[in-house]
């Protein structure tokens, strides 16, 4: 199947190469890099980055950032229903604790467990773009980049606007927001309100999602200050998503807020990026749903944090450094109430040598944890301009993620944590090239990852109920990523062809498989393509296909498609997902949902 498909969009590219017109340069190449410490435009950077752009979220059939990021080849978004309410992040197969999450560069990890990683994602009405960022990223982002960042850039500014958008569809799905924009004389606001409901595709799998979001610049025709401050809450039947017992009838509810303050200074050559965060997390779990007193787990997770970045152009290049220092608190009925305090420093500098045509930084992170104490985890990229359009770049890197509160103390009758988890290190090598024209953009990368004490959870024997977690010996992942984008023209208008391959190796798996619990179901091969076409004036289709290989055997084909009409200041769509009823399961023992179709009417007001 993978070799016909892969067949097939090598004709179309055939095909459109012959026939496409030149169009106007596209604008992804000078797109500045902002989840680094070092800003450098995407075409300038030497580490395997992926951007998911305003016009690529646009075209992409997809509702959320979660169903968005499955369509980028090396990324693993493990989904248990619809509507965002519980999906896995992974990133060339590392765990869901091993990727971080970043919105404006401001870190959104959860030291209790990172299955709430994703309840912090924001509503693709407020998004920029995405920049996805591949491989160890511990010597810039410190903990949890374990595997890889991903960095939701938000908008700056909607002008004068209001957007109102109602979506109905299969499930009982109802889905309703309002965006809005202001702008004043010397402040600019971001305003979202938004509610997703459902009654759910099977038995307890409703939803109740609500999204609030405000982003305010204040100040900014001097010392611009700028501040963040989201609220997201879901509320879902959980049905097995941690059991195969189906007379439980799980339930779960999350809350994940933040306010974030900053700000920049900028002289000729320095800048000075000072911000100071509150980042907070519940989550409350019952194992019967109509029953709390039978089993309950309540947790609070408060960060709060204080970090300046900084970079400065010289004669001998850019060097990029910061602080962050951090408290934690926990609270819970099962984990108990801990603190932990930590401090990172983060330096790197970029050299151009041979005219600017080749590029090496270095750059180490230092870290402190008041219960891991210290770690040093240094790095090196290196790139190289064979010409104007193509180049070729290698990085190696050591990372390292330190266990969770629920890695260290969490129990139930079926598992148990372990106080005495060392963090988990690696050494990671990548060698790449990448290719950028107005018309088309490729990249292949080759990775290897070694790795130590990696966390699972693991029992002795078939015989043995309880799973605890444990660091395994030694680890080896390595693999290759294909990502590729056409653009051409018919009749003027402008369309585009992604696609994208992942090919994934993980020796872990020579463990026998009944005895592991979260360490299976790595996409060996993964396959993306994206359709996005305009034949029409007022109407553009998108089409979507994803096929995966697991390294247990399952292989499964999905296919989503969304219709487009603009009329003025309305826009209708329809967004088909499964639309041939593939019949898969992407993480624990939930089946995603068959065939559905949702409804949309999108008013902007001017």
């Amino acid at each position: 199947m993978l070799k016909k498909f892969s067949l097939f969009t090598a004709m179309i590219i055939a095909f459109f190469q012959l026939n496409a017109q030149e169009i106007p340069q596209q604008e992804l190449d000078s797109v500045v890099v902002t989840g680094t410490r070092i800003d450098l435009p995407f075409r300038e950077n030497s580490r395997t980055i992926n951007i998911v752009t305003s016009e690529d979220i646009k075209n992409s059939a997809a509702v959320n950032v979660a169903d968005l990021l499955q369509q980028v080849a090396g990324v693993d978004i493990r989904r248990r229903g619809t509507g965002g309410s519980q999906a896995d992040l992974y990133i060339r197969g590392g765990g869901f604790d091993q990727t971080l999450l970043l919105i404006d560069g401001i870190k959104m990890d959860d030291a209790q467990t990172g299955h709430h990683t994703m309840n912090a994602a924001l509503p693709i009405e407020v998004i920029e773009r995405i920049e996805i960022i591949k491989g160890p990223a511990a010597r810039v982002f410190g903990q949890n980049a374990f595997t890889g960042a991903i960095n939701i850039v938000t908008k700056k500014s909607l002008k004068n606007t209001v957007s109102a958008n109602l979506e109905a569809g299969s499930f009982g799905q109802l889905n309703g927001n309002v965006t809005a924009g202001v702008e004043k004389e010397n402040s600019s606001h971001i305003i979202h309100v938004g509610r997703v409901t459902s009654e759910g595709y099977r038995n307890n799998s409703d939803y109740d999602n609500s999204n609030y979001y405000l982003k305010s610049t204040f100040n900014k025709n001097a010392q611009a200050i700028e501040m963040t401050a989201t609220f997201m809450e879901r509320r879902f039947g959980a049905e097995n998503f941690y059991t195969t017992n189906t007379t439980f009838n799980e339930y779960e509810e999350t809350q994940n807020s933040l306010i974030a303050f900053t700000t920049t200074f900028r002289k000729e050559k320095l800048k000075i990026q000072p911000r100071v965060y509150w980042k907070r997390n519940q989550d409350m779990f019952l194992l019967r749903r109509n029953e709390p007193s039978f089993f309950r787990n309540f947790h609070v997770t408060d960060k709060i944090g204080a970090e300046a970045n900084a970079s400065y152009t010289s004669k001998l290049g850019i060097t990029g450094f910061g602080v962050d220092v951090s408290k934690i608190y926990i609270r819970s009925n099962n984990l108990g109430n801990r603190n932990r305090f930590m401090t990172n420093v983060f330096l790197e500098h970029k050299f151009s040598l041979a005219d600017n045509r080749l590029d090496i930084t270095p750059g180490v992170a230092l870290t402190y944890f008041s219960d891991f104490k210290f770690h040093a985890f240094p790095g090196l990229d290196i790139g190289f301009d064979i010409t104007p359009d193509l180049k070729a770049y290698g990085n190696i890197g050591y990372t390292y993620r330190i266990p969770t509160y629920t890695d260290l103390f969490y129990s139930d009758p079926v598992t148990a944590g372990n106080p005495d988890l060392e963090p988990e290190e690696a050494f990671a090598q990548e060698l790449g090239i990448k290719y950028i024209t107005p018309k088309f953009r490729a990249s292949l990368a080759f990775f290897n990852r070694d790795a130590q004490n990696l966390i699972d959870y693991v029992r002795p024997n078939t015989n043995e109920s309880v799973f605890s977690a444990t660091n395994i010996a030694e680890v080896n992942t390595k693999g290759l990523e294909f990502d590729a984008s056409y653009n051409f023209k018919i009749n003027g208008k402008n369309q585009t062809l992604n696609f994208g391959y992942a090919y994934l190796d993980d020796n872990i798996l020579d463990q026998n498989e009944e005895l592991s619990r979260y360490s299976l179901r790595t996409l060996r091969h993964q396959y993306t393509t994206r359709l996005s076409t305009q034949l029409l004036k007022n109407m553009r289709q998108n089409i979507v296909y994803k096929y995966a290989e697991r390294t247990t055997g399952q292989t499964y084909n999905v296919w989503d498609a969304s219709l487009v009409y603009t009329l003025s200041q309305m826009e209708l769509t329809i967004t088909a997902s499964n639309i041939f009823d593939a019949d898969y399961i992407e993480s624990g023992f939930t089946p995603m949902p068959p065939s559905n179709v949702l409804f949309g009417l999108r008013y902007n007001f001017k």
